[in-house]
């Protein structure tokens, strides 16, 4: 073979890849609403649960009619109707996140070409007779939007969200014969669209029920293969932590058929994490389904436990004129980890400096999924597993719904076999953890800047700097963790020069690259956009 073509197939690898983490990126718009959604459903549920409130004597405080009765009804209601719509969120999210420019345009274009869709699906099954109950495969149809059609669940607004981006990257600069100049420029995009989605709508009307019964198929192997199966979830999500796909990995398992389906209060609800908080909130819930929870749950023990363990370890292991200076940064890193669930700042450290050891760790995250599924633990989960999830959906529903009390046990467990797996590996191979690097080196992890005040133009000039100037940027994002750069010519990235401005780690593929700076790398992208818009109006 030639080298051309090796080179051409290479280029389609790295293509698909850097498309995959794209969208993975741009599942992070509509995932990022599930915490506050959980907050509010959680905290409403429980708390106007009228078995709850019973078996407190709390009728006079809690019960119906009374002021905070309303309000937590209130959140309730609010919460589910976000998790009863993530379909159209994520069609709206998806589009945002990969549309070049005019993401509004995109974000608008994509709302009314879903509706458009699910309306000819539905059109499509009231001529044939299809809206006839048995007439489909038992949970098939659903009200989407107020539409009676396919169950296309988040699937259907990620087939719209990629369609409608890839038409609107297309077309939104498009130019018209003068007759027809009106309808050119941006407002082409949602007509195209619409027009597109028709036939889309007919397509999914022939193809989605097989789609449907092949997801249940695959959901019920999975069930099937019972420990084993989650251990392997578990091992695969951590193992693509660092190429920033674990979300395109686990999305299907959270929101489709994949995931498990229930009847719950007459409905028929498909994908894990919409059974639980199905289940959250609904009064007649007496135990939450342990197979669905399976898929939300296994991360408590290492997040909230285990990578602690792996802090103090490298804490303990510092050198002492630096164990002053590394207690804030790791210490910073763990409390997040403990009550956000965000790990990247821990586990990045050691990627970096030890590849082999943060395999390890993606095998003792599958054992951690699997530990707590055979424990029958059943506590539900938003965007991650720290303490703020564990309080809300394992504590307040009571240990007689989750057994979230068999977390505690495990996640002792894992503390002391991380504090001595990691404290072994960094003495016995030497690893360069933060407060073990050379004495003229500072320590370095997420939060070291402090990117406020007169630092910002500074930071910000470095980190355009470190990419290669304005003009080698092709596209600019980033995801909860990670600034993501699509660059003209990925050789011109100075990776030192990106350190110093506070980043744990660069890592690059394809074009692209993914400069890692923790939680507040919203903060540092806002910034340098408004840094590079004030370099551009002073041309």
């Amino acid at each position: 073979m030639s080298e051309k073509n090796l080179s051409t197939k290479a280029l389609g690898r790295n293509s698909c890849f850097s498309i995959l983490q794209r969208v993975g990126q741009s599942f992070m718009f509509p995932i990022a609403l599930l915490p506050i959604a959980g907050l509010l459903l959680g905290i409403g549920a429980s708390f106007s649960n009228e078995k709850m409130i019973a078996s407190y004597g709390l009728e006079w405080l809690l019960g119906s009619g009374t002021f905070l009765n309303f309000v937590l009804v209130v959140m309730k209601n609010t919460g589910d109707v976000i998790f009863g719509n993530l379909p159209i969120i994520f069609a709206i999210g998806v589009a945002i996140g990969m549309a070049n420019k005019e993401k509004a345009v995109a974000a608008l274009s994509a709302a009314i070409t879903f509706l458009s869709m699910h309306t000819v699906i539905s059109s499509l099954l009231a001529l044939t007779g299809k809206l006839i109950p048995g007439a489909l495969l038992e949970g098939s149809l659903k009200s989407t939007c107020g539409i009676k059609s396919l169950d296309m669940g988040v699937f259907g607004g990620i087939i719209v969200g990629l369609g409608v981006a890839a038409l609107h990257n297309k077309f939104y600069k498009i130019k018209l014969p003068v007759m027809l100049s009106f309808f050119g420029g941006i407002r082409f995009v949602p007509i195209i669209s619409v027009i597109v989605y028709i036939f889309v709508g007919v397509l999914m009307f022939f193809v989605w029920p097989y789609v449907q019964g092949g997801m249940y198929s695959l959901g019920n192997l999975v069930t099937a293969s019972k420990y084993a199966g989650t251990f392997v979830f578990g091992v695969i999500e951590r193992a693509l932590i660092p190429f920033g796909l674990h979300h395109v990995f686990y999305t299907p398992f959270w929101q489709t058929g994949l995931g498990g389906s229930q009847f719950i209060d007459g409905s028929y609800v498909t994908g894990a994490q919409n059974i639980f908080f199905a289940q959250l909130a609904s009064p007649n819930t007496t135990k939450f389904s342990v197979e669905a929870a399976k898929f939300l749950q296994g991360k408590f023990p290492f997040m909230i436990f285990g990578l602690p363990g792996a802090a103090l370890a490298m804490y303990t292991t510092a050198k002492s004129s630096k164990k002053k200076l590394v207690s804030g940064l790791l210490f910073s890193a763990a409390l997040t980890s403990i009550v956000t669930g965000i790990t990247e700042p821990i586990e990045f450290t050691f990627l970096f400096v030890a590849p082999v050891l943060y395999g390890v760790h993606c095998v003792l995250a599958g054992l951690s999924h699997m530990l707590l599924h055979m424990f029958n633990v059943a506590v539900g989960s938003t965007f991650s597993c720290g303490l703020i999830d564990l309080v809300l959906f394992g504590i307040l529903p009571g240990n007689e719904k989750t057994n979230w009390i068999y977390i505690i046990p495990v996640g002792i467990a894992y503390f002391v076999i991380y504090y001595f797996l990691f404290k072994f590996a960094i003495v016995k191979f030497n690893l360069k953890t933060p407060g073990r690097e050379e004495d003229e080196v500072d320590p370095k992890l997420y939060t070291k800047k402090d990117f406020n005040g007169a630092k910002e133009n500074s930071t910000s000039e470095m980190i355009l700097a470190g990419l290669g100037g304005v003009e080698n940027i092709e596209h600019l994002d980033c995801c909860a963790t990670r600034l993501r750069v699509k660059l003209h010519d990925i050789s011109k990235i100075d990776e030192n020069l990106l350190k110093e401005s506070g980043c744990a780690g660069v890592i690059k593929k394809s074009g692209s690259v993914q400069v890692i700076y923790g939680p507040r790398v919203t903060v540092i992208k806002a910034e340098l956009e408004e840094y590079i818009a004030a370099l551009e109006k002073s041309k």
